[in-house]
């Protein structure tokens, strides 16, 4: 039982105390203990402290050096409470159940430190895994998206929230939401792909795994970071409300209505000249009274003094405490600044209007009340902490399936899978390095670059080293590095390929942050084409003949023009992982039959504006331009080691006997049979779009509304259904507002957005209906295996 100290003058124990009482609803039980609390103990709830900040320079948040130098001293800070710790695994490495014995301690200190005992929330990063040395590392975003598979992704997320949550951890910084619009920006690799619809359905996934598991997810970013000029980390946004509403904003109501997340942080961008940590529109307007969303929102890192420092809308850190409280922002990140003493005293003047205050802890308490850290039961310390372990078999195994599934078949012109007994050169910058694997957000590369005598924590086979254990007659020449001019290693690149039969080239990028990487946070690109020399090493060995197999290991997609039409394959991986490595050589040796989808289109030029499949007809290839922007290989796009079949695309029933009525406010089921043609188990994946050819405000070409990952053995087949609400055609009206429109439309089965197999004539019929977010969001899908009939005797 916790010790109470005396609350205005009574002395009131634990068990009278009615914010201690589990039959009271939260709501009541943060209304009583919100009543009893000063200005002071009100605000020390309203910020995290990240007692272990590094203020060298080498951080993992943008101006991170300038903005902890004055953080106060540990029994200052919590001397009233505390809101939330920050990352008390992800700072440095430590030894996970020394780690949380630590975090246990210091919640024992906030406890005890001030009146009501209230333990702090603990947040974490987790986008590619828990974020802490020796925990499993699972693929990057990118990689979900390319494996067209949102249960196992709500599976490996599943596994990273019980993971933090043995830890003591209570929140995790996951999943990104943003949606891809230009692949130079350096966070592309943290973004599920270029369609909402896809990174809608996989972070679902992901938050439903997380919350599932005991821990709040973290919506990001709240919104439009993803579409920043230039590709450019914090520019600003240019982007109007139809775009923002249409390809920006469905993933987030996906994520909340599908998944259940309990937080949201805001975006670093201003969209208009509005920066969203000051957009009362969006946090709140949009966000809790239009969408209904009760949890806490949360500052992106620094981000409400960037109002003053960056954006220059607020006067001092008291004005940014202001506009951010009064926008919705509830909990200052990471650490105490804005939402200090300052603040305090402004309310005691009435500078800063108290009813701020009590709503943004109101919510805060409820939220600590729902996790159970105002229970009488709640402990610091789990009684199995010492058999905590963060890598396990079975935590190993879904990244390593999620792996399998995310590498991407992009070209083959039958030089893959390789033969055994097949003399392969292996050559590139990442060919042998356990950091190829990993995204920006994996701890060793987020963290750990800055500890280099802990050891990555984990183990990460390399390329070569997995592709040794299968393929004997095996050489192996860097050429290169991933940056610089050095070109030196590249002759004997050229002469190991010369003298083999194949040539496996490993190429791409090298995660970081700030300028330490060419992918990653605050690492932006110029264009898109092969950072360094690399491209140099392609083009020479590419002339030597021997067939190559061009393996992309990165965070974003890069122009594979006409110089890399003579490669004999091209596979492509988004950092797969610590077990990425082993993945890449199942796929080359046919150990595994590749499966992943294209979550982003490969451009062919790497100087033309980027631009996603998500274009009107004007944005595409026309005759008005002599830019054409077609991509070398669409969104969507994939092979496999063998062969399917589609066919027999049909509506299933219909509208009083009318096959193409499909009422505005009703759903269409619409079915495909797809068949394995070849000698091989494969799975295929059925992609469903919609295209509108006529409507009142100018649409995409088609635009994904359905997919199903489809297995099958050689020789099955399988009818494919889905089963198609109106309100997934709906879009942003003339009026601003969202509306299903009737008329002509068409359901199209693609292989990606460019091959199309067969497409299907609707009519939406009906009055124009308005939707709003309560409309259905999903498409259904339904896979039902067809029996082969035996031939007669």
């Amino acid at each position: 039982m916790r010790s109470q100290q005396p609350v205005d003058g009574e002395s009131a124990s634990l068990d009278a105390a009615p914010w201690r009482d589990t039959r009271l609803s939260p709501a009541d039980r943060a209304e009583a203990l919100l009543a009893v609390m000063s200005v002071e103990e009100k605000v020390a709830q309203l910020f995290g402290v990240w007692v272990g900040a590094d203020a060298s320079g080498q951080g993992v948040a943008p101006h991170q050096s300038d903005m902890v130098a004055n953080t106060p001293s540990w029994d200052t800070i919590i001397r009233y409470g505390l809101g939330q710790l920050t990352r008390p695994f992800g700072t440095a490495p430590v030894d996970p159940v020394l780690g949380a014995r630590s975090l246990a301690a210091s919640q024992d200190q906030i406890v005890a430190a001030s009146r009501f005992g209230i333990p702090a929330q603990v947040h974490e990063e987790c986008l590619t895994g828990f974020a802490a040395w020796k925990a499993t590392v699972y693929p990057t975003p990118l990689g979900w998206g390319a494996s067209f598979h949102p249960e196992l992704v709500e599976e490996m997320a599943g596994r990273i929230g019980a993971s933090m949550r043995a830890a003591g951890v209570h929140q995790g910084l996951s999943p990104v939401l943003d949606v891809t619009r230009d692949y130079r920006w350096g966070r592309t690799e943290e973004t599920i792909g270029e369609d909402p619809y896809l990174v809608g359905t996989t972070g679902a996934a992901y938050v439903r795994g997380l919350e599932n598991a005991g821990i709040v997810a973290t919506l990001k970013h709240f919104a439009g970071y993803s579409a920043s000029r230039g590709g450019r980390n914090l520019a600003p946004v240019s982007m109007g409300r139809r775009e923002l509403a249409d390809h920006i904003l469905p993933p987030f109501e996906m994520a909340l209505r599908l998944g259940g997340a309990r937080s949201v942080m805001n975006s670093y961008a201003e969209i208009d000249g509005m920066p969203a940590a000051a957009d009362e529109h969006l946090l709140t307007g949009l966000l809790r009274d239009e969408w209904g969303f009760t949890g806490i929102v949360v500052a992106d890192y620094f981000a409400v003094r960037f109002l003053e420092t960056l954006h220059g809308v607020a006067a001092d850190a008291v004005d940014a405490a202001r506009l951010a409280l009064r926008a919705g922002i509830d909990v200052e990140l990471p650490t105490v600044d804005a939402f200090g003493d300052a603040l305090v005293q402004a309310v005691h003047a009435g500078e800063v209007d108290a009813a701020l205050i009590d709503r943004a802890v109101r919510r805060v308490l409820i939220q600590k009340i729902d996790i159970g850290l105002l229970d009488e039961d709640w402990l610091a310390l789990p009684d199995d902490v010492a058999a905590l372990r963060l890598d396990d078999e079975a935590s190993r195994d879904v990244a390593v399936r999620l792996a399998r599934e995310s590498v991407v078949l992009v070209r083959n012109t039958g030089v893959l899978p390789l033969p055994v007994a097949t003399r392969v050169a292996l050559v590139g910058p990442l060919a042998d390095d356990p950091m190829a694997m990993l995204g920006c957000y994996t701890f060793p590369n987020h963290v750990g670059v800055n500890h280099p005598d802990h050891g990555l924590g984990v183990e990460i086979p390399t390329l070569r080293e997995e592709l040794a254990r299968r393929v004997p007659l095996l050489v192996h020449e860097r050429g290169c590095a991933v940056t610089g001019e050095d070109a030196s290693g590249i002759p004997a690149a050229v002469t190991a390929a010369a003298n083999a039969d194949v040539c496996v080239l490993a190429v791409g990028d090298r995660a970081g942050m700030f300028g330490r990487g060419t992918s990653g946070e605050g690492c932006d690109a110029a264009d898109l084409r092969l950072p360094g020399v690399q491209a140099d090493l392609v083009r020479a060995v590419l002339a030597t003949g021997t067939p190559v197999v061009l393996v992309l290991l990165t965070g974003r997609p890069y122009a594979l023009g006409p110089e890399f039409d003579t490669a004999a394959a091209v596979v492509q991986a988004f950092f797969p992982g610590q077990l990425g490595g082993q993945a890449l050589a199942e796929v080359l040796t046919g150990a595994v039959n590749p499966s992943g989808r294209l979550p982003v289109s490969v451009p062919r030029d790497a100087g033309g504006l980027p631009a996603t499949y998500l274009s009107p007809p004007l944005g595409r290839r026309n005759k008005v331009s002599s830019i054409d922007p077609t991509p070398a290989y669409p969104f969507g796009h994939g092979l496999s080691y063998t062969t399917f079949e589609w066919s027999d695309a049909t509506v299933v029933g219909g509208v009083h006997d009318d096959p193409t009525a499909w009422p505005v406010d009703g759903e269409v089921e619409v079915r495909i049979t797809v068949g394995n043609t070849g000698d091989r188990a494969g799975t295929e994946v059925v992609q469903l779009y919609l295209h509108d050819p006529v409507a009142q405000t100018t649409r995409p070409v088609h635009r994904l509304v359905g997919f199903a990952r489809v297995p099958l053995e050689p020789g099955a087949r399988a009818h494919v259904t889905f089963g198609v609400p109106a309100d997934v055609t709906s879009f942003t009206g003339r009026s601003g507002r969202r509306v299903v429109e009737p008329g002509a439309v068409e359901l199209r089965f693609g292989r990606s957005s460019a091959e199309i197999e067969d497409a299907l004539a609707l009519r939406l019929t009906g009055a124009e209906r308005e939707v709003g977010h309560q409309r259905d969001l999903l498409t259904s899908v339904r896979i039902e295996p067809l029996v082969a009939v035996p031939h007669s005797a």
